[in-house]
C-alpha cells in the first residue's frame, strides 16, 4: 500500500514530528510512504526510510498565521503559493497513493486552504481515488466563529472518508475543543495517542538528575529559557540543561553567555526522549508531542503552555494533564524565577509517575484503520 501524508508546520515542528511518527509506523508495516512537507527544513527529525517531497517552504510570521513567509523571510506571493500547489498536484499524481492523509486540515491551516483543496480535488478526480483521511491531535484550536466549524465539516463531508483523532477518549474527546454534529461524529476514528515507543533511559546517563528545559525551535520559547536561567541562579543546588531548537547560533550564544555555572545550554538533541526518564524534572511548553513524551517517561514536569496570539490549545491540554501527580501548570503570564522555582519544588517532591493506563499505540492503530478502509474500498 502507498501512503502520502501532507503536512505544513508553520511555527514549531510538532506537526511534522507527529506526521513522521505516522509515516514510520506505515513504513514499519511494509507500506511505501511519501511525506509532502510544506514547512522549513527540520534536520533534527528522523525521516530515514521515508519518501520526501519538499514544497517551497513557508513559516508563519511569529504567531500571525495569516502572514506566511518564505525561507528568505519575505512574504509569500502568489507565484510562491502556486508553485506549492503545482508540486503537490504533481507529487500526488506521480505517487498515486492508496491512502492520502492531510495533517490538521480542514480543522486548521485555513490560510493554506487553496492548496489543500486543490490537492483534494485532484485526488477526487483520479482514476483510482485514494482513501482520504484527516489526521488531528487530541485538542484543536477552537473555531473563533461558527462558520469556520461549518466550513470544516463541509470539506470533511465532500472529500474525506474519516477523521483520525489521535487521542485516548478515556482522557480527552474532541468535543472539548471542537463543536461536533452527529454527521461529523460518525466520521471520527479515535486512534489513541500517536507517539514513538516509550523512551528507555539514556545508555550513557545523559540528563540524569538534571532539570531539562525545552521550548521548541522558535523565539516564542525565549521567555522560558531566560526564566530558567534566572531560576538556575536562584537554585544552584539543581543542575540545569537547556535544549534550544531552531539552529540560530546567535541565540544559542546569548543564552550560553547568560548561563550560570550550574546550567548547560545546548542545541536540541535527537536523544532528548531518552534523557527524560532519569531527569529530575522537565520545564517545557505543552505541545502534543511534548505531552506524549512526558506522559510516557513519567518525568515530573512544569508546563508553561504557549498562549500568544489567542492560542488556547496548549492551555487546555496542560490543564488536563495538571490533574496528574507530578505535573504543574504555570501560565505564561505568571512565569518568573520565583514561580518556576516553587512549581519545580512541588513536582520534584511528587516524584516520577509510574505507569499509565492511556493508549499510546495511535500510530499503529492509524495504520490498521487506513489499511482496513483501503482494503474494503472505504
Amino acid at each position: 500500500m502507498k501512503v502520502m501524508i501532507v503536512v505544513t508546520h508553520l511555527l514549531g515542528t510538532g506537526h511534522l514530528a507527529r506526521a513522521l511518527t505516522l509515516g514510520h509506523a506505515f513504513a514499519a508495516a511494509g507500506h511505501e510512504v511519501l511525506i509532502a512537507s510544506g514547512g522549513r527544513p527540520a534536520p533534527h527529525l528522523d525521516r530515514g526510510g521515508l519518501g520526501w517531497l519538499q514544497l517551497p517552504p513557508l513559516a508563519s510570521d511569529g504567531v500571525d498565521f495569516t502572514r506566511l513567509l518564505t525561507d528568505r523571510g519575505e512574504e509569500a506571493d502568489a507565484a510562491w503559493l502556486d508553485a506549492r500547489i503545482t508540486a503537490l498536484r504533481e507529487g500526488l499524481t506521480a505517487f498515486a497513493p492508496d491512502v492520502l492523509i492531510t495533517e490538521l486540515f480542514p480543522f486548521g491551516r485555513r490560510s493554506l486552504s487553496g492548496e489543500f483543496l486543490a490537492l483534494l480535488e485532484t485526488a477526487r478526480d483520479m482514476r483510482r481515488r485514494p482513501v482520504v483521511l484527516a489526521s488531528i491531535r487530541d485538542i484543536l484550536a477552537p473555531p473563533s466563529k461558527p462558520k469556520k466549524a461549518a466550513r470544516a465539516e463541509e470539506i470533511v463531508t465532500a472529500f474525506y472518508d474519516a477523521v483520525l483523532v489521535h487521542s485516548d477518549p478515556a482522557a480527552t474527546t474532541l468535543d472539548i475543543s471542537w463543536p461536533l454534529t452527529p454527521a461529523l461524529t460518525r466520521k471520527l476514528r479515535y486512534t489513541g495517542y500517536v507517539a514513538p515507543p516509550a523512551p528507555a533511559p539514556h545508555p550513557t546517563g545523559e540528563g540524569q538528575g538534571e532539570v531539562l528545559v525545552s521550548a521548541g525551535g522558535g523565539a516564542v520559547g525565549d521567555p522560558i529559557f531566560e526564566t530558567a536561567l534566572a531560576t538556575a541562579r536562584l537554585r544552584p543546588d539543581l543542575s540545569w540543561r537547556l535544549l534550544v531548537g531552531g539552529g540560530d547560533p546567535e541565540r544559542l550564544a546569548a543564552l550560553r553567555h547568560a548561563a550560570p555555572a550550574n546550567a548547560r545550554v545546548e542545541p536540541a538533541r535527537p536523544d532528548f526522549r531518552q534523557m527524560l526518564p532519569a531527569a529530575r524534572a522537565s520545564v517545557s511548553m505543552c505541545g502534543y508531542n511534548t505531552a506524549m513524551d512526558l506522559l510516557q517517561a513519567g518525568t515530573p514536569a512544569v508546563l508553561v503552555p504557549f498562549d500568544a496570539g489567542k492560542e488556547v490549545e496548549q492551555g487546555l491540554r496542560a490543564a488536563s494533564l495538571a490533574r496528574l501527580p507530578g505535573i504543574s501548570l504555570l501560565p505564561a503570564a505568571d512565569l518568573d524565577a520565583a514561580a518556576l522555582a516553587t512549581a519545580l519544588d512541588r513536582v520534584i517532591a511528587a516524584g516520577p509517575r509510574q505507569g499509565s493506563a492511556l493508549r499510546f499505540d495511535g500510530a499503529a492503530r492509524s495504520v490498521a484503520i487506513a489499511s482496513e478502509m483501503a482494503e474494503a474500498g472505504r
